[in-house]
């Protein structure tokens, strides 16, 4: 399956599981090619934050995804964290987008640094390299001196960061609500028409 925006999803050891998990609901609703990536400590966030089990094989993985969102065969794909010929891993075959949602800042120091151990890192400064879109959607509070140098750093380097802060002049009424502010916000550089929540300066 081939469709005419391939985006990679990673999902790290962040707090702030649900803003990446709606986002690869949202995607593949879409009908968006999705590369989805996520680290060791996400499964353990991911099942703390929402009692969600991620499976720790790529296959159970896909499986798992594509009956939770009626996905077809083929728009999801999931790589292990250290399947170097995947495609995300090489600039000859780089997504058109990469999101890394939450975003540690152990994930954002080690992109700043050019650090390539695990295959979220290489995918990333793959995206750099290529000057391909990659947004950061840091869940962290405060913010060091060390943390906001390497942000600065990588947004002369062409990154976006997204920190995931909703707003409230929409008047949210629930969690969801808010979620899906910063899911919203991440679609627009993104690109991708929707309808989540009202635009600023027109009717609810």
């Amino acid at each position: 399956m081939k469709n005419s925006q391939t985006i990679t999803l990673a999902l790290t050891g962040a707090s702030g599981m649900p803003y990446g998990i709606r986002l690869l609901e949202m995607l593949l609703r879409e009908g968006k090619q999705v590369y989805l990536l996520y680290s060791k400590v996400a499964q353990i966030v991911a099942q703390q934050e929402m009692n969600l089990a991620l499976p720790s094989s790529a296959k159970e993985a896909e499986a798992f995804f594509n009956r939770q969102y009626n996905a077809p065969d083929g728009q999801l794909r999931v790589f292990g964290r250290e399947e170097w010929f995947a495609p995300v891993a090489s600039g000859s075959n780089p997504a058109d987008s990469m999101v890394i949602c939450p975003c540690t800042m152990g994930t954002l120091a080690a992109i700043a640094a050019g650090m390539n151990q695990k295959l979220i890192e290489r995918a990333a400064d793959v995206m750099l390299k290529e000057n391909r879109q990659l947004i950061l959607v840091p869940r962290e509070m405060p913010f060091s001196a060390i943390h906001l140098e390497n942000m600065l750093k990588l947004v002369r380097s062409g990154a976006v960061i997204l920190p995931a802060n909703p707003g409230f002049y929409h008047h949210p009424q629930t969690v969801q609500d808010m979620i899906d502010f910063v899911v919203a916000r991440i679609l627009d550089h993104l690109g991708i028409i929707h309808t989540m929540i009202p635009r600023w300066g027109t009717e609810s």
